[in-house]
């Protein structure tokens, strides 16, 4: 139930709102990239790039053009800090909520 709580909470908030709006645009800028460059479907675009940009590389798909290799290179460069940064928001913003609840 705090989950739920911490998401409205967090969609309400429109500094909130406009990191989600932007790391849902990165996310499918990358999709869209990968789609175009590589020729992998949307999920496959879409599954590489979360992967990518949450560092958790698998392995399992990768660049094979040489666009989608300098492609890649800039989305990780402009991707990977945002994605960080969305992340640790959202923690922070579940864990202020969780302590204020708990009093």
């Amino acid at each position: 139930m705090i989950f739920i709580k911490t998401l409205v909470s967090f969609l309400n908030d429109p500094e909130y709102r406009d990191l989600i709006f932007t790391t849902i645009f990165i996310l499918f800028l990358g999709m869209m990239s990968y789609h175009y460059l590589e020729g992998w479907d949307y999920v496959d675009s879409l599954y590489f790039s979360i992967i990518t940009l949450t560092t958790i590389g698998y392995g399992d798909f990768s660049p094979e053009t040489t666009e989608g290799k300098l492609f890649t290179i800039f989305y990780i460069i402009l991707g990977v800090g945002m994605i960080l940064a969305f992340i640790n928001t959202v923690y922070n913003h579940y864990e202020k909520e969780r302590t204020r609840v708990k009093k």
